[in-house]
């Protein structure tokens, strides 16, 4: 790429992410030199200046889509010159067009068509008789017309001549670059998109009732109703339309094309045809633009809700360090058990039947008091599908009636079936039966949910809206990148961490992943990180982007258990000694005191290192093992149950915000369903998003609204309107 060129694009990022030139250069370099994002973010800091994860994959995209822009150009340039047609003023503008949009309306009438009533108008010869009516230098125009009329050409009276030259002359305003700009931006600034009904028999719940008899200006729809207009217009259940500004369009139209003196007879032949251009070939056309622009920006706002939810769910606080009781209710088969190790590890597995049919709480109550004398588990696990509420009553009654100091916690347990069943989960756990691999995962996501829900396709997790009728290919990268930066942002033990997991980190590919589970399960557990690149398909870039991440906790170096590069071990030992202290200080009291007495300046400068490389050093050498996700609220735990009976208006109750959507946020108050907190009473004052007030797995305080107890409906508020 020309340096000119690679410079304008570079311009052109910069706006558009508000990032200064400079950086973006020398981000799109590193990209460019094979580093990932995460690593980016974690050890380049000094070259960018800081950014996140976020702000380097925008950069990254949206060159991407600068450099598909400026390729489309160019070929765009180069068919516009090879047909002689190439002026100054449109290679201009052409050049200096900033979306894709703009080059394909420019390129329309250069664009080879199919064969359309114009190019059948101008094979009859009409296309000079077209141009003296379209700059309107003759007043009779049907005179004219009558030199044209040609059996030849099926072109039997003059009345077959006007309707050509008006096929000719329509397509020419509807290829106009100016006049489509305008009509867009004229109609979503004043159009209205309206819905009826078509099949209402198809829609028994009333799902798209409000959408029945439904218009609303363009410029006021929300993502999520453009999202559910659509489905409803797939689902053949809604006729969804545009209803543009058409007389104010015309008279656009008529002002730019009938000049002023032009005959009466001229005038009403180019009205009758601004008519016809618009509604068979403009109005359509931008209809279908403006239908699908609203689409994209909705699916993309629906992707990035989908993606903080999961987010705020993957960097939940594990519960580390506990023994426990796994349960995955149901009724028939039964409530499978399992009792997991601190580490995961499972000890044992059971099945009880303390619901319906059988409702053995007797015998039930036996097993887990059994289980509870041989393993001492700290903390019940319940997973939120079938049966749950009932099972929940049954062990907070055992926790009562056997004065049991343990918390229980209601584990979303979506996706747990898919995993399960998997075939990753066979490999796991070759023993156990499809429904105690489930019980298992329910205990592990508590342990520690990152790990668990990495081996989960993040559309089975149960967080976001809409999400079956977005891209599903940019759905799946974005979410990608998400799980991607929450498991690099924690960092990785690559002596307990599962293929599943390692995949995500910096660098490492799903098969260099296993590679790595391979030699640890032939060869033992690593001791120091230099030991990785010995790994099969494990190279030294590899190694750079994905060491960092990867941890040794009781290895034989201590700094290979900090997020610390090995690139800046010399730095750190220089430091060190500085200190007075060396590598088993690391995380001491001592070794924190002195960190606090630091000139941070003039160290930086001492050792040669960035200000922020420095931070991030100091950081890791007080907090070796911090984990970023000791930071958000801890999960909910219970030592008792309500029921939806139990509810009243005005009670005041603590819950865990389970999703949030562009209408509110669903919120587990302990009870068989979700209350719904709407946007409007999220806060006291005017909330632009949810997601600004509330994230997945904070914990909230509520007050009960309404309960429709038939219904199974929770109206909640977060405002304290007592």
């Amino acid at each position: 790429m020309e340096k000119e060129l690679e410079q304008d694009l570079i311009n052109l990022v910069a706006s558009e992410t508000n990032v200064h030139t400079g950086t973006v250069k020398k981000v799109i370099a590193l990209l460019d030199e094979g580093n990932t994002v995460p690593f980016i973010a974690r050890y380049r800091k000094e070259m960018t200046g800081g950014l996140d994860e976020v702000q380097i994959k925008s950069i990254q995209d949206r060159w991407q889509y600068a450099v598909n822009l400026s390729d489309r150009k160019q070929e765009v340039l180069r068919i516009i010159a090879e047909q002689g047609k190439l002026t100054a003023e449109l290679e201009l503008d052409i050049k200096q067009a900033t979306r894709l949009q703009r080059v394909e309306d420019l390129y329309r009438p250069y664009k080879q068509k199919r064969r359309t009533k114009a190019t059948i108008a101008k094979e009859k010869g009409l296309e000079p008789l077209a141009e003296l009516v379209w700059q309107q230098e003759i007043s009779n125009v049907h005179d004219h017309a009558k030199e044209y009329v040609s059996e030849e050409h099926e072109l039997h009276t003059t009345e077959d001549v006007l309707s050509g030259v008006n096929d000719i002359i329509a397509e020419w305003i509807s290829d106009d670059a100016g006049y489509r700009d305008y009509i867009r931006e004229e109609t979503f600034k004043r159009g209205t998109i309206e819905s009826t009904v078509k099949d209402e028999e198809k829609d028994e719940k009333r799902v798209y009732g409000m959408y029945y008899e439904y218009h609303e200006p363009l410029r006021k729809l929300v993502p999520h109703r453009t999202l559910a207009l659509n489905r409803g217009e797939k689902e053949d259940i809604l006729k969804v339309s545009i209803e543009p500004p058409i007389e104010k369009i015309h008279e656009y139209l008529e002002k730019k094309v009938i000049k002023h003196g032009a005959s009466q007879e001229l005038k009403e032949i180019l009205v009758a045809t601004i008519s016809d251009s618009y509604k068979r070939l403009i109005q359509p056309s931008i209809e279908r633009e403006i239908r699908s622009s609203l689409s994209e920006r909705a699916e993309q706002h629906a992707i990035e809700v989908f993606s903080v939810n999961l987010k705020n769910l993957l960097l939940q606080p594990p519960l580390k360090g506990r023994t426990i009781l796994g349960v995955d209710p149901a009724y028939r088969t039964g409530c499978k058990l399992v009792v997991v190790d601190e580490t995961g590890k499972v000890l044992e597995v059971g099945v009880m039947y303390p619901t319906a049919p059988k409702n053995d709480v007797v015998g039930s109550e036996k097993i887990v008091m059994e289980f509870h004398h041989k393993y001492n588990f700290e903390l019940v696990a319940i997973g939120n599908g079938t049966a749950s509420r009932e099972t929940e009553q049954f062990i907070s009654d055992v926790i009562a009636n056997n004065n049991l100091n343990i918390p229980y916690i209601i584990v979303n347990e979506a996706g747990a079936s898919v995993y399960s069943a998997s075939e990753l989960a066979r490999e796991e756990f070759p023993d156990l039966q499809v429904e105690q691999r489930s019980a298992a995962s329910i205990a592990r996501r508590v342990q520690d949910p990152l790990a668990e829900l990495v081996k989960i396709d993040p559309k089975s997790i149960g967080v976001g809206q809409y999400q079956h009728d977005v891209s599903q290919k940019e759905l799946n990268e974005s979410l990608s990148f998400v799980v991607e930066t929450a498991v690099n942002q924690v960092g990785v033990n690559v002596n307990t961490a599962s293929a599943s997991l390692l995949q995500y980190v910096s660098g490492l590919s799903k098969t260099v992943a296993n590679n790595i589970v391979k030699k640890r399960n032939e060869e033992g557990k690593f001791n120091k990180r230099e030991q990785l690149k010995k790994i099969p398909r494990l190279g030294a870039k590899t190694y750079e982007q994905a060491i960092g991440f990867l941890r040794i906790i009781d290895g034989k170096n201590p700094l290979d258990r900090t997020p610390i590069h090995p690139e800046s071990y010399p730095h750190t030992e220089k430091l060190l000694s500085i200190l007075e202290c060396n590598i088993a200080d690391i995380g001491s009291e001592k070794l924190r005191d002195k960190i606090n007495e630091l000139d941070k300046k003039e160290m930086a400068d001492r050792l040669e290192i960035g200000q922020m490389t420095l931070d991030d050093i100091l950081s890791a050498l007080s907090r070796p093992e911090r984990d970023p996700r000791d930071d958000f609220p801890q999960p909910l735990l219970k030592q008792n149950v309500m029921t939806l009976e139990d509810l009243k208006p005005g009670m005041e109750l603590q819950g865990t915000v389970r999703n949030v959507v562009d209408f509110g946020v669903f919120v587990d108050i302990g009870v068989k369903q979700d209350g719904l907190v709407h946007i409007s009473k999220m806060a006291n004052k005017f909330v632009k998003h949810p997601m600004d007030i509330a994230s997945v797995g904070d914990v909230v305080t509520v007050w009960v609204e309404q309960v429709d107890v038939d219904k199974g409906r929770i109206a909640l508020s977060m405002i304290n309107d007592n």
